[in-house]
């Protein structure tokens, strides 16, 4: 895994626990449920360059 495509998956994944916080505090559960999803797409596509990473060695 590149450590660009690492960082920008970390990113991601902060930038959707953030809008989970802020959606938790606000009483919007749509900004919660995005940030939440916003979290996951960022885990599966960790665990894509993880299988890539293996595939390579």
């Amino acid at each position: 895994m590149s450590a660009t495509d690492k960082a920008k998956n970390k990113a991601e994944e902060v930038a959707g626990k953030a809008k989970e916080k802020f959606g938790q505090a606000t009483g919007n559960p749509d900004e919660e449920n995005e940030g939440k999803a916003d979290q996951a797409k960022a885990n599966v596509k960790d665990a894509a360059e993880k299988v890539k990473d293996a595939f390579r060695h």
